[in-house]
């Protein structure tokens, strides 16, 4: 069986320290853009669902009556 995991050319670059750091340091600041841009979709799904609700309750109610 050969071995895989020497320094044969199958360093990887992602493993870089310097990398990783980078992107522990820009992780949050990207996490509060992304809150914030879905807060719009969000609310426009919470109004789907509340329209959705609606809609199957008057049916009920028709169904019923």
């Amino acid at each position: 069986m050969a071995n895989t995991q020497g320094p044969q050319g199958n360093h990887d670059p992602a493993g870089n320290t310097q990398m990783f750091r980078a992107f522990v340091d820009e992780g949050p600041q990207g996490r509060r853009q992304a809150a914030a841009a879905s807060s719009g979709p969000r609310i426009g799904l919470i109004l789907g669902v509340v329209v959705a609700v609606a809609v199957v309750a008057a049916v009920a109610w028709l169904a019923l009556k």
